[in-house]
């Protein structure tokens, strides 16, 4: 983050503006709508500024004395050595400075701004490309409608009663999410507001008891790209009062989550467990018990090698209302992104899951069904188990030129893909550094990777 993200109240504060042109008049504009005493230095002054009556004018050049008595400075000139010269004044002077289309020279920058007053949303690319914020803030502003502005300031007039009337603080924050997102806020957006304020009233006086015995969202994270979660992950992941994760879920996708959840790592690393299941599972009924909601994030799905069954178990013995949101498995998910396809008319009939953690220094599995002919064979958590995979297989049927890939940080940018065949890999995998998490895919439809092999040209 180059720029850490922040709101000024300007009302009634002195600023000042070097120059006097259109790239002025725009600034000028936008510190006028915030209450802004606007100060204009500049040689030449356009007809535009001039028949403003809001502002002191200065006709004259900048010198370091202009500086005097101002909160902040923005110079707006068509003259580099004014601006720089402002600029190095500014921060001797410990003024924040702003240099129109100069990043270098800067303090803070403008941001795209998508205002519903009393709502206020700032759009930035640190300066590198304005362009594509005011894209971005394009995109915004059709997702939010003007009256949002209206209903915000709805929720604060009642604000007062609400936190007198429904309490602790946790049964606040999930009354006003639900009057947020249901009938008084679609009434807003009708333009019913008087409808809207007796509907909000009502709902104050039914929630006056309201208790909340918390919930758990099991929600499928996929297998690493934050752009994979699906609508109904990301809403529960930001309503959620406490996030408890696995290894596998990525920094990108902990993100989302909101932002004064408490976050509990829970990961599991072969031979290596932050916490045993039987704990985690106590944990998210001790969690909601206490009447909070728990977004338990799993990589991958929560029901394929996730153990979400045992947790669900678990909940529904201690009467813990919970939901189950599927994720992209990471065999759908990085086969995907590998441009293998797990299934192929002319390769592939069926394909298998399998997990290839050894336990007690084995891997137990139907090595005669994994062997047969015509089908693709996924397995998680193989990579330490590799070279004994490969020759059990050889061992009961495959031959040893049957083709199988190694996916590394698949779907992410940091994504790899190592091929070989039974025979070769084991070898291959030992000169190259390779980290969890992996997959390994084994089948004919791995030879098509080179020729379906999208992402990797993507990312490049």
């Amino acid at each position: 983050m180059d720029y850490f993200p922040i709101f000024i109240k300007l009302t009634q504060q002195p600023c000042l503006v070097v120059g006097a042109g259109n790239c002025a008049a725009r600034k000028i504009e936008l510190l006028s709508r915030a209450g802004a005493k606007i100060t204009v230095v500049a040689r030449d002054i356009s007809s535009e500024i001039t028949a403003r009556n809001d502002l002191i004018i200065h006709q004259k050049e900048f010198e370091t004395s202009d500086l005097h008595g101002f909160k902040l400075v923005i110079s707006a000139t068509n003259d580099t050595a004014t601006n720089q010269y402002v600029s190095k004044c500014a921060n001797q002077h410990n003024v924040l400075v702003n240099v129109v289309d100069s990043p270098a020279l800067c303090d803070f920058i403008f941001p795209a701004i998508v205002d519903r007053a009393p709502i206020t949303i700032a759009i930035s690319s640190g300066g590198m490309s304005p362009v594509l914020a005011r894209l971005l803030r394009a995109k915004i502003e059709t997702l939010i409608p003007p009256t949002y502005g209206v209903l915000a300031k709805l929720a604060e007039k009642f604000r007062e009663t609400v936190k007198q009337t429904v309490s602790p603080p946790s049964n606040r924050r999930i009354f006003w999410e639900n009057v947020l997102q249901g009938r008084v806020a679609e009434l807003v957006f009708a333009g019913k507001n008087d409808e809207a304020e007796q509907e909000l009233t009502q709902a104050i006086n039914q929630n006056a008891t309201f208790s909340n015995n918390g919930e758990v969202y099991l929600i499928g994270a996929g297998p690493g790209a934050a752009d994979l979660l699906t609508f109904r992950a990301l809403r529960l992941m930001q309503q959620a009062d406490v996030v408890v994760y696995d290894r596998l879920v990525s920094p990108d996708i902990l993100d989302l989550a909101r932002r004064d959840a408490d976050k509990i790592y829970v990961g599991k690393e072969r031979s290596q467990h932050a916490l045993p299941q039987e704990k985690i599972n106590s944990l998210l009924v001790k969690l909601a018990k206490e009447g909070k909601r728990v977004a338990r994030l799993k990589g991958g799905d929560p029901f394929i090698f996730g153990r979400g069954g045992e947790e669900i178990e678990t909940l529904m013995e201690q009467n813990v209302t919970f939901q189950v949101v599927p994720g992209i498995t990471a065999a759908t998910g990085c086969a995907s992104y590998a441009g293998i396809p797990l299934t192929h008319r002319d390769y592939a009939q069926s394909c298998i899951f399998v997990t290839g953690h050894l336990k007690n220094d084995g891997v137990n599995l139907n090595w005669t069904q994994l062997a047969a002919p015509n089908q693709t064979v996924v397995i998680y958590m193989g990579l330490i188990g590799l070279e004994r995979i490969c020759q059990s297989l050889i061992a009961h049927g495959s031959a040893a030129d049957l083709p199988i890939a190694l996916i590394e940080k698949g779907t992410t940018s940091q994504q790899r893909v190592v091929t070989g065949t039974l025979s070769t890999l084991p070898e291959i995998v030992k000169h190259e550094t390779i980290k969890p998490p992996t997959l390994i895919i084994i089948g004919m439809v791995v030879s098509l990777h080179k020729k379906l092999n999208w992402f990797a040209n993507k990312v490049r």
